[in-house]
C-alpha cells in the first residue's frame, strides 16, 4: 500500500507507481534524467571489493532503464570514531573504480556515524525519452532473458559458513562487481519491450513488479535458469538468507510451481541478488538479435528463461 503523497507533473515520466528501477524526469524533447539510490551492509569481507559491488549494484538501475550514468554521490555509514579509516578508504576506492569504469563521475556524498558500515551511491543518469526502457511495458509473446546467473545470496551465505572454495568465492564476487553496461548496450540495440534488474527482491520479486506493472502473466522454465555453481547444493543444505524467506512471504501467493520444480530451485528464484543481471522482455522477432548482441559484447551467461503471456491471470507467475 502506498502512503506517499502523489507526485503529479507532466515532466515526471516515471514515478513510484510501478516500482520501476529509477525515477525519470523530462528535461526537454531530447533528454530525460534518471535518479536512483541504493546502499547496503558489506556482502564480502574485502572492503575494496565491497565498494565495487555496492557501486555496480547502484549503477545497475540506470542501465535497466536504458540510460547512461552521469554522476554519483557516495552514501556512507561508518564507525569513524572506532573504525579503521583505511578500510573506509578502500571501500570508497572500490566504489570510485566502478563509477569511473561506467564513464561517470563522483561529485560528492554524505556520511553518518554508524556502528554498522554501509555504502552505496545516489546516481543520476540520462536517457533519450524515446529510448527509455520501463518495467511496465512487457507484452504477451515477449521472451524473457536473464543476463547473470542466480544464487548470490545463497552462495554468500555459504561463504559465511566457510563452505565455499576460494575459486568459487572469487568468481561470485567478480560477478557481483561486474557492471551491467554491456548487457544494457545489447538490449538497447536489440529493441526491448521492458526491463528490470534483479536485486534484493530476487528474480521472482522483480519479475512480479514487471507482471503487475504491465498487466501480464509470466511463465518461467526452471530448467533454463542460469545458476551459480553449487548454488542448488547450498540451497538444499538450508543456506537460505532471511531475505529469500521474506520475498516468498511477500509474493508467494501469486507464484505457482509445478510439481517437478525442486525446492532448491524455488529458493534460488526467491533468493535476494546483489548486483544481479538484467531481466529483459524482448519481442520474439528480436530475440535472436538480442542473444547475438549479448554474445558479441561478452555477456555469455545470458539465457532465455521464459515468456510473457495472457494465458494466466495478470500479475501471476507460473514456474514449470
Amino acid at each position: 500500500m502506498n502512503h506517499l503523497p502523489e507526485m503529479e507533473d507532466a515532466k515526471l515520466l516515471v514515478g513510484i507507481e510501478t516500482s520501476d528501477d529509477a525515477g525519470v524526469y523530462l528535461i526537454n524533447e531530447e533528454t530525460a534524467l534518471l535518479h536512483t539510490v541504493d546502499f547496503f551492509t558489506p556482502i564480502v569481507d574485502d572492503p575494496r571489493r565491497f565498494g565495487q559491488i555496492a557501486a555496480a549494484n547502484a549503477l545497475s538501475d540506470i542501465y535497466a532503464m536504458g540510460g547512461q550514468p552521469l554522476t554519483a554521490m557516495n552514501i556512507i555509514c561508518y564507525p569513524t570514531r572506532e573504525g579503521n579509516l583505511e578500510v573506509l578508504a578502500q571501500i570508497l576506492m572500490g566504489g570510485a573504480e566502478k563509477v569511473k569504469e561506467a564513464g561517470a563521475l563522483i561529485v560528492g556524498g554524505h556520511s553518518v556515524e554508524d556502528k554498522e558500515p554501509k555504502y552505496g551511491l545516489a546516481v543520476t543518469g540520462v536517457v533519450a525519452p524515446d529510448q527509455l526502457v520501463r518495467n511496465s511495458t512487457a507484452r504477451p509473446g515477449d521472451r524473457l532473458v536473464l543476463t547473470k546467473p542466480l544464487g548470490t545470496g545463497i552462495v554468500t551465505s555459504a561463504v559465511k559458513a566457510k563452505m565455499v572454495p576460494p575459486g568459487l568465492e572469487e568468481a561470485v564476487s567478480a560477478q557481483m562487481a561486474a557492471l551491467n553496461d554491456r548487457a544494457a548496450r545489447a538490449m538497447r540495440e536489440a529493441g526491448p519491450s521492458a526491463c528490470t534488474d534483479v536485486t534484493g527482491f530476487g528474480l521472482l520479486g522483480h519479475a512480479m513488479e514487471m507482471a503487475r506493472g504491465s498487466g501480464v502473466g509470466l511463465i518461467f522454465e526452471a530448467a533454463a535458469l542460469p545458476l551459480i555453481e553449487r548454488a542448488p547444493e547450498y540451497a538444499s543444505l538450508g543456506l537460505i538468507p532471511r531475505g529469500a524467506h521474506a520475498n516468498r512471504c511477500f509474493i508467494g501467493d501469486d507464484v505457482s510451481f509445478e510439481a517437478g520444480v525442486p525446492l532448491a530451485i524455488q529458493d534460488i528464484m526467491f533468493d535476494p541478488q546483489t548486483s544481479g543481471g538484467l531481466l529483459i522482455a524482448v519481442p520474439e522477432v528480436r530475440l535472436q538479435t538480442l542473444m547475438d548482441k549479448l554474445a558479441e559484447y561478452g555477456v555469455r551467461e545470458a539465457r532465455v528463461i521464459g515468456r510473457i503471456t495472457d494465458e494466466i491471470p495478470a500479475g501471476k507467475i507460473l514456474v514449470r
